[in-house]
């Protein structure tokens, strides 16, 4: 056969041989890997003399601390192809500089920008002596963040290093280095080029696509609170498969469940091109309706900044909704009635704050406007609103409101303040199934661990019944479990149920 020539033979061994030499250094058992490097190291005081290497005019006078002071800019990051969750960490990181001493530290160019929040004073962030201690965090594959330090005492080119102990992996220096498995992986990308690479080349027009790829169209039903995320994932999904286009309708999680239903009864070609977003599974456990775990996502219960309220206890909160608190005044709060801003009766979300914090249904609505009500006998002034979005303009909008939402949709909202619970905030490192107290079923307090903040979900994607492997519909599904869409996810908040960590956590619910 043509196509069986030497070179081509050649060609697929190098392949194979790279992605060996590739998948044994990165991607066996007790390989994750986070790696550091010096961007810069340079001396900035008074006491600097012409001809150093790597120094820089003084800028700092006569102070006596100063006179020798050097700047040193360390990148740290995960090296490897798995994710770090921060129980990966069994002993801290530790920035160490040799034979100088730290006056100073600064977090810049985190990636993505929510490291910036974790790498505080707050979670830990410490200096001392020569040393920067730096607070467990997780970190995903290409995570990455650099210390800026000031130091004195020691010389330009002092020896810098990372401690630290992480669970299944190592920590190492990723500067380039003479020899080793880097300078193995360039031999044999240029044997793959001077051997296999005409033979292969002259059969592919650009790269390929990915495996996920199909072309058609393809509609996006449901959640609102997920409805940034989808509409992310679908311009990436359509940007790396010309041929496919994606729409997403939000109009709530039953909403979109009735209406890929209605499609799927309708449609006479087996399963409709339509994806249905739920958060949380379908209440009505329709039999024809396919679940597939995408994400654990948080909610947060907010209130108007007017309120003076920023810790809510679970009894509390079940009191406001019956009615029984009126006033912001009986929980310390500002002289202001209270006004419940809830959901429709399409949302998932809404079915997600009953089952974990009420643990009952809401009142009837009695207010179209969330200021007056049109049933003067309702114990509770309620209205409802169709869209996450909605619900966080009313609560800013209206002194003495309350509502619930998507953790960061809630957190970019103006005039809201996010509520504690029973004194834990809001966060994805603090979720899981609900502790009980014994014999009263409801949630406990504060349990120093995950699992402490309870209102949280899965979010799910339904199809009707199996869509065919080879539709854009499945292609799309598994794209939702690739590396795109897990940066997505995670950049918005959630935790991929993909991902090896999470899985456990989004089959519990």
């Amino acid at each position: 056969m043509e196509w069986l020539s030497t070179e081509t033979v050649l060609g697929a061994l190098g392949i194979v041989v790279t992605i060996a030499v590739v998948a044994y250094d990165r991607l066996r058992p007790g390989r994750r890997l986070v790696g550091y490097r010096v961007q810069m190291d340079t001396a900035i005081g008074a006491d600097t003399r012409p001809g150093q290497a790597g120094v820089r005019i003084g800028l700092f006078g006569d102070d006596r601390e100063l006179t020798d002071a050097t700047l040193v800019l360390l990148r740290i990051e995960n090296d490897g192809v798995k994710d770090i969750g921060q129980a990966g960490f069994e002993a801290p990181l530790c920035a160490v500089f040799e034979g100088r001493r730290v006056l100073g530290v600064a977090v810049t160019d985190p990636s993505p920008r929510g490291l910036m929040e974790r790498l505080t004073t707050d979670n830990g962030l410490r200096y001392e002596d020569n040393r920067v201690r730096i607070p467990p965090l997780p970190l995903n594959t290409g995570d990455h963040f650099k210390l800026l330090v000031l130091l004195t005492g020691g010389p330009v080119g002092g020896k810098v290093h990372l401690e630290g102990t992480l669970n299944e992996g190592r920590i190492r220096p990723n500067r380039q280095r003479r020899g080793g498995p880097r300078n193995l992986y360039l031999g044999l990308a240029a044997f793959l080029i001077l051997i296999g690479g005409i033979t292969v080349g002259t059969r592919l027009e650009g790269p390929p696509p990915p495996l996920e790829c199909a072309s058609g169209n393809l509609t996006v039903l449901g959640s609102t609170a997920f409805a940034p995320v989808m509409e992310e994932v679908s311009t990436a999904y359509e940007a790396d498969c010309p041929g496919a286009e994606i729409t997403v309708e939000a109009k709530g999680s039953n909403e979109g469940l009735l209406e890929l239903d209605a499609l799927g009864h309708k449609s006479k070609e087996g399963a409709p091109a339509a994806i249905a977003m739920s958060d949380g599974r379908d209440p009505d456990d329709r039999p024809e309706l396919r679940e597939h775990p995408v994400a654990a996502t948080v909610f947060a219960v907010v209130v108007n900044e007017r309120t003076g309220v920023e810790d809510i206890s679970l009894a509390d909160l079940k009191r406001l909704y019956t009615g029984e608190i009126d006033n912001w005044s009986r929980l310390g709060g500002a002289d202001l009635p209270v006004s419940l801003v809830s959901r429709d009766y399409r949302s998932g979300t809404r079915g997600i704050f009953h089952e974990r914090l009420l643990d009952d249904h809401e009142p009837a609505a009695s207010s179209s406007d969330c200021r007056r009500r049109n049933d003067a006998d309702a114990a509770v002034l309620r209205c409802e609103r169709g869209s996450t979005r909605q619900v966080l303009e009313m609560v800013g909008a209206v002194p003495g409101a309350i509502g619930y939402a998507e953790l960061q949709a809630a957190t970019e909202a103006e005039n809201v303040t996010l509520l504690r619970l029973d004194g834990i905030a809001a966060d994805v490192d603090a979720i899981g199934p609900a502790p009980r107290r014994s014999g009263t079923g409801e949630p406990a307090g504060p349990s120093g661990g995950r699992g402490a903040y309870p209102f949280w979900g899965v979010e799910y994607a339904y199809t009707y019944t199996q869509p065919p492997a080879d539709s854009l519909t499945s292609k799309f599904l598994d794209y939702l479990g690739g590396g795109t869409a897990q940066n997505v996810l995670r950049t918005h908040g959630h935790l991929p149920c993909a991902a090896p960590g999470n899985q456990s956590l989004c089959q519990r619910m």
